[in-house]
């Protein structure tokens, strides 16, 4: 056992051995770890010192240096300076040199511009004669397209107008509008009139999707009368309603110099309507915008038609019964006629059997009669007053 005094209290104790190696070892621990802690406290007083004993030489290092550089910095300008100088003096001759070369140059380029001046004048006038028997035979080329022109009847120029759109649709028929008509209107109307081209377009189950009338009008030049759009609007008007059409489009290159009709699409429904106006440029656009607009609606239209027609089979209903009534009020009359003739015929059968009947009866009565005369009958009756046959009756009678 090992006894142990406490620094502060004084208080003496007794420890084991292991107990006391363990107090020990602690007490070493602690020395060891507060020295440790000295030493590495005074290693880092000496690192920063150090440090800052480094920083002060370094810094006197790049002082030294940058006055070094200053003072090569300094000579090497004044070095650039006397090189300058030096080099000044055969650039000033050589500059001399390049103004007196360029006098010579502008002078010669002076003479160049002359002669090229003096060419491109030729030039030009070349052209000038060029061009001028060029527009010279172009001005030949309308003037004799104008006589041609000219020389057309106002049927004649209409129906190029009319053939321009006819091809043009052709162009888009087979891939825009293949289940769509589209012909001349060649069939006249009750009053004399016909449009130029139907079109027409129905889906499958054959409602109508679309109408248009067309009509197509165009105008000599030299025609001393000239007509407006205006004045082809009332017949446009009657020949769609007689020919059962939705639209009616006016395609015309009268009044050229409108503003109005010049725009594009003229809509003049506020005087007829669903009509419109448009230059030839605009007619398959205008087919395509009544068409899109007309299959947007396509399905109110395939009510519509179900209803009509619901609406005609209620009508044909009464029709064929009213039709059915008025036969069979006529089949009974002349039924009801035969039946009072057969009544009377039955009524003169009857009379004529009654007749005969009674005929019957009173033949009947004297057969009666006839039968009890007969049963009364006898030979001797027969033979009474008669020798003669009752001797033969006699014989007969003894031969048996």
């Amino acid at each position: 056992m090992a006894e142990i005094k406490c620094p502060k209290c004084g208080t003496t104790f007794k420890v084991d051995d292991s107990s006391y190696a363990d107090i020990l070892s602690q007490v070493r621990n602690q020395e060891f770890e507060s020295e440790l802690h000295s030493r590495l406290k005074d290693a880092a007083k000496q690192a920063s010192a150090d440090k800052d004993l480094a920083l002060a030489k370094q810094e006197s290092a790049q002082a030294a240096k940058i006055a070094a550089l200053e003072a090569q910095l300094k000579q090497a300008e004044t070095d650039k300076e006397l090189a300058v100088a030096k080099a000044l003096t055969p650039v000033e001759k050589e500059l001399a040199s390049i103004k007196s070369d360029l006098r010579t140059k502008t002078s010669e380029a002076k003479l160049r511009e002359e002669s090229l001046t003096a060419q491109v004048k030729l030039r030009e006038a070349a052209l000038k004669t060029q061009y001028e028997g060029a527009l010279k035979l172009k001005d030949e080329e309308i003037d004799r397209l104008k006589d041609l022109k000219s020389k057309l009847s106002t049927k004649m120029v209409g129906e190029t107008l009319e053939q321009h759109c006819e091809n043009e649709f052709n162009k888009l028929r087979a891939t825009a509008f293949p289940n769509a008509y589209f012909e001349k209107d060649n069939a006249v109307s009750r009053t004399g009139s016909k449009g130029d081209f139907i079109f027409r377009e129905c889906d499958e189950a054959g409602n109508e999707i679309i109408s248009i009338m067309f009509e197509m009008k165009n105008e000599n030049e030299t025609t001393a009368t000239k007509h407006k759009n205006e004045d082809f609007f009332k017949e446009l008007d009657k020949d769609r309603k007689e020919k059962n059409c939705e639209y009616a489009v006016l395609v015309t290159l009268l009044e050229s110099e409108s503003e109005l009709y010049n725009t594009g699409i003229v809509d003049v429904s506020y005087k007829y309507d669903k009509m419109y106006v448009i230059r030839p440029q605009f007619f398959i656009p205008m087919i395509t915008l009544l068409r899109n607009a007309a299959m947007n609606s396509l399905k109110y239209k395939a009510e519509l038609a179900v209803v009509r027609n619901q609406n005609i089979d209620i009508t044909h209903f009464e029709e064929n019964m009213e039709n059915f009534k008025q036969a069979f009020a006529r089949n009974y009359e002349l039924a009801s006629k035969k039946f009072s003739t057969a009544i009377e015929e039955i009524d003169k059968t009857i009379a004529h059997l009654q007749k005969t009947k009674e005929a019957l009866l009173s033949s009947e009565n004297n057969l009666r009669l006839a039968n009890n005369k007969a049963e009364d009958l006898t030979i001797k009756r027969l033979t009474r007053g008669n020798p003669t046959m009752a001797e033969k009756f006699a014989d007969l009678k003894a031969d048996r």
